[in-house]
């Protein structure tokens, strides 16, 4: 028997996905007895009048059932004679690319439907740039519906065509092209004689007989740490699933980042001793000797892999809300998760075409390229060649929800070049000297809300204390600094990270940094804690927008009100307020003096 063969099956809306694979179980006998009975019953009262509904074996959510569409991936799990399967049946509808993409993420093969009456559509483009995006070079191409165009060769033809020069681009090891048709079953499993034209297998012979290479199979070794065991003090050992390649005891390693090398003193495959082990086991190794090895380094022997803390990445952008350079999220890079961000939007890709087009911002579904930049340096390989450590995950910081996929295109060279200069003369001496701690106090608000008046007051008071300060007021970094930027969202991205990098080397001078921004963004002010570190102080003014209105001082609502101001924040632009900001202060219930007293004590 063949080697176990993982397929997705992917497409535009309304193609046939789920009736394609419906067809294939039943018509192989590959369902048991009840599911044929409930298919066969569930189909009476189904949009076939009367006939069997294949698709209801794999759409098994109400709301499936009801639209006649994929929401969810369904897997399928199925043997033949020949060999065994995994299925992913993918939603083809636009809303939910996300589950499209999940599901390539784990095939071997990509089983692409099109529509015979209808060809190629955007939809049918898109699945095909994510699964090559996700690495799948095997692609079999079911050109559906046939039954409706009269099983046509020309139609036939014709989409073969428009298949081949898409595809022409792609680095695509194997292709086959197949006339079907879901319902009736031609093709599926059996030759059809209504295509006597079409002379090659049938889809199930095809997936069947394809020879798909394990690239596993290497010289090289690598295995990223998930967990480290220490049930005593006699034993500590390193756990994860080899990515890649075998592991034999007395073999040389070396772990990265930290580049120490050790020899296997033992292997444990669960809870037996074993003298090698191999690709896709979980194992336990011990070591010959201590190295400082934790959760998200990586194991390897024999292999190229870099260190480095930039790279550039193909990604597909997943989340409701905009991609902006400058902002923050989790990145989980093999089992390491890290802060990082998006240098530079290189350019995004159009599905159709494959145009580069320039970009300062992603929505949803969209595909780029992108320079990324993490928090540390860590192991990371160019996809292509290692895919556990090529590929990640964008986790927005707040909602926890996953924003993006990528793949490593290659490591930035200033990546190895740029090492942090330490010096003799530390922030901890430098604040000593100053006989003070550092802080940023940063003070968040609407305009007017008293954000510049409460932080010129504090530094007023720091000052008499004889403290070293340093103000950092929003018009006064916009007409120096910051001068090149606007007020779209993307611009007070960049405004506030840079505020943020400005605070931190001042406080690493041992300041005391105090900034008035409205710093309108909730994932803006996350981004610049994370920059900042442990001296962030986060101040709220939470002064009503009805009392900044009536102050006004320098008549931007007004304008705003009228229109001449795009993108004001309170009027046409959000303020998303902390969820759990150091201190609350609202200026119309408290004076400047008993605020200005309790942030310098809470500060302390």
């Amino acid at each position: 028997m063949r080697s176990l063969l993982k397929f997705i099956t992917c497409g535009s809306v309304d193609d046939g996905k789920s009736t394609l694979i419906g067809h294939m179980l039943y018509d192989a006998k590959l369902i048991f007895a009840d599911q044929e009975k409930a298919l066969e019953l569930d189909s009476k009262i189904g949009s076939r009048e009367g006939k069997i509904d294949y698709s209801l074996l794999l759409d098994g959510l109400m709301a499936e059932r009801e639209q006649g569409i994929t929401i969810d991936v369904a897997y399928r799990y199925f043997t033949t004679t020949k060999r065994s399967f995994i299925v992913a049946d993918t939603p083809g509808h636009e809303e939910y690319t996300r589950n499209m993409a999940v599901g390539a993420s784990f095939a071997d093969v990509a089983v692409i439907l099109t529509d015979a009456t209808q060809g190629m559509l955007v939809q049918t483009k898109r699945h095909i740039r994510i699964c090559s995006l996700m690495g799948i070079r095997h692609f079999v191409f079911a050109v559906n519906k046939m039954d409706l165009v009269h099983y046509d060769k020309r139609v036939y033809d014709q989409i073969s065509r428009d298949i081949k020069k898409f595809v022409s681009e792609f680095d695509v090891a194997t292709m086959q092209i197949i006339p079907v048709s879901a319902t009736e079953g031609d093709n599926i499993t059996q030759k059809s004689s209504k295509t006597p034209w079409y002379q090659k297998d049938t889809l199930l012979g095809y997936l069947e007989n394809i020879e798909v290479v394990n690239l596993s199979a290497c010289d090289k070794f690598v295995m990223a740490v998930q967990r480290v065991s220490r049930p005593d003090q006699s034993f500590r050992g390193f756990q994860g699933q080899i990515n890649e390649g075998e592991i034999a005891v007395g073999d040389e390693i070396v772990v990265l980042p930290s580049h120490e090398h050790a020899k296997v003193q033992g292997i444990h495959i669960m809870d037996q001793e074993a003298e090698m082990a191999q690709a896709g086991q979980p194992v336990t190794i011990r070591l010959d000797k201590e190295i400082d090895i934790s959760r998200g380094c990586v194991i390897c022997k024999d292999a190229d892999l870099e260190v480095a803390h930039m790279f550039t990445a193909k990604l597909l952008w997943m989340d409701d809300k905009s991609l902006m350079a400058g902002r923050n999220y989790w990145i989980k890079l093999g089992s390491r998760v890290l802060p990082a961000s998006v240098m530079e939007i290189k350019y995004k890709i159009d599905v159709n075409s494959g145009e580069h087009i320039p970009a300062e911002q992603l929505y949803k579904n969209e595909l780029a390229v992108c320079d990324i930049i993490l928090s540390e340096k860590c192991a990371v390989d160019v996809f292509d060649k290692t895919k556990d450590l090529g590929s990640f995950i964008f986790i927005n910081r707040v909602t926890h929800m996953t924003s993006a996929c990528g793949t490593v295109m290659h490591t930035l060279r200033r990546s190895n070049n740029l090492v942090w200069q330490e010096t003799d003369i530390t922030k901890k001496i430098r604040a000593e000297q100053k006989s003070q701690t550092t802080r940023t106090i940063w003070f968040t608000g609407l305009s007017g809300s008293g954000k510049s008046t409460l932080a010129n007051a504090v530094e007023k008071r720091l000052v008499a204390m004889g403290k070293h300060t340093m103000l950092l007021d929003g018009d006064n970094i916009r007409m120096g600094l910051n001068r090149n930027l606007g007020f779209t969202e993307a611009d007070r991205v960049e405004n506030i990270r840079r505020i943020a990098e400005v605070a931190k080397l001042m406080n690493d001078a041992g300041l005391i940094v105090l900034t008035a921004f409205i710093s309108p963004y909730k994932r803006d002010r996350e981004n610049a804690k994370e920059i900042i570190g442990d001296d962030f102080f986060e101040v709220y003014v939470s002064t009503p927008l009805e009392e900044c209105e009536k102050r006004d001082v320098k008549g931007l609502y007004k304008k705003a009100r009228k229109g001449e101001i795009p993108n004001f924040t309170g009027i046409s632009s959000p303020y998303e307020e902390p969820d759990a900001p150091d201190l609350v202060v609202n200026t119309q219930e408290i004076s400047v003096e008993d605020a200005v007293t309790l942030i310098v004590e809470r500060m302390q």
